[in-house]
């Protein structure tokens, strides 16, 4: 179930993120290539420059969506770990 839910919220944020990079890329593509390489940049991007009607949804689903699924990595790790 854990896995699952992993799955679920990785998607999320995949998909969140790709909507933000399409952005960048139509607006600049030097902002576009910097949103790919620089982690940084793509945080300030998303709250600064980035537009859209749904924009506190999507950067909710980007970075919440990407902290959840590492926290439920993790919890998966640990639980096979035990299993051992």
């Amino acid at each position: 179930m854990l896995l699952g839910l992993m799955f679920l919220f990785g998607l999320i944020s995949l998909i969140c993120s790709i909507i933000v990079l399409i952005a960048a890329f139509q607006d600049e593509v030097w902002k576009g290539i910097l949103y790919l390489v620089c982690g940084f940049y793509g945080l300030y991007y998303m709250v600064a420059e980035f537009q859209h009607e749904k924009k506190a949804l999507i950067i909710i689903g980007s970075i919440g969506g990407g902290v959840i699924a590492a926290i439920l990595q993790m919890m998966v790790a640990a639980q096979a770990l035990t299993e051992m």
